[in-house]
């Protein structure tokens, strides 16, 4: 599985092949929101597929909507233990910092 940067055509192939880089810090101003469920969802695959147990999902601050739709896919993700606003030094209202449950025993190695 790879995330591109940008949004699906109408022929479902995304148009900029940049790969995003799995380090943990996903920031969603690049995305369409009609993107962000799927999005997110593969980006927590990816990171605990990689043993990156502590993401920060970077929404932006505006009117709240986005960080609405993250926080309710993080409510009902079931890998999710628990989730915040980030400090100020970590963008504050404009990010959300997410922890994931620990690898299986077995997993990865």
């Amino acid at each position: 599985m790879c995330i591109n940067r940008g949004s699906e055509d109408s022929d479902g192939k995304f148009p900029e092949a940049d790969p995003l880089p799995i380090n943990g810090i996903l920031d969603l101003h690049q995305f369409q929101p009609r993107d962000v469920k799927a999005l997110v969802n593969d980006y927590i695959e990816l990171c605990e597929e990689k043993g990156i147990q502590e993401l920060r999902i970077i929404h932006g601050k505006g009117i709240g909507q986005l960080r609405n739709t993250v926080h309710a896919l993080l409510s009902r993700h079931p890998d999710v233990v628990r989730f915040a606003l980030a400090t100020e030094p970590f963008g504050g209202s404009g990010a959300t910092i997410v922890h994931l449950k620990p690898p299986k025993k077995g997993a990865n190695g």
